[in-house]
């Protein structure tokens, strides 16, 4: 009877459905001497479990490393040497940006680029021309579906 037991909470044991304390039967079980033949695999491996459980992890562990201290000052390195940059930069960039001092130039080249944008534009929305097709295709559709529910109707009346 006791082995039947512990064989049903292995099988529980390997699907992962063992509660702690079924668990700690097990230990127990595979903590005797006196363990059937076709059982002792898993003799050998909650033994394991209960030496690894008494285990104590004793060394030291350094919380200040010398390695965080150098990560420190590279970022801070790095940190000024962008603001520099950003510095650097932004002193150079007073140069002249194309602005016309004549507005009716002016008028003609933002004229001349809106024909551009319009062209490119239209070149687009000429192509999307088939569309109409489809919802001719759907229109069509939309009758077979009035016509089916015909069917079904005058299938239904038949049967009654």
């Amino acid at each position: 009877m006791v082995l039947n037991k512990i064989e049903a909470l292995l099988e529980k044991y390997e699907n992962g459905e063992t509660t702690l304390a079924e668990e700690q039967a097990l230990k127990q079980f595979f903590s005797e001497e006196d363990v059937p033949a076709h059982l002792e695999v898993y003799k050998s491996m909650f033994a394991y479990y209960k030496v690894s459980q008494e285990e104590v992890f004793t060394q030291k562990l350094p919380l200040e490393s010398k390695r965080r201290f150098t990560f420190k000052w590279i970022s801070v390195a790095a940190a000024v040497v962008l603001l520099f940059g950003f510095y650097w930069a932004s002193s150079e960039s007073s140069e002249d940006l194309g602005t016309y001092d004549d507005p009716e130039l002016a008028y003609l080249e933002v004229t001349k680029s809106l024909a551009m944008i319009s062209e490119k534009l239209n070149q687009g929305t000429s192509t999307i021309g088939y569309l109409e097709e489809v919802n001719k295709g759907t229109a069509t559709i939309s009758y077979l579906k009035e016509l089916e529910n015909a069917t079904q109707i005058i299938f239904k009346e038949q049967k009654h």
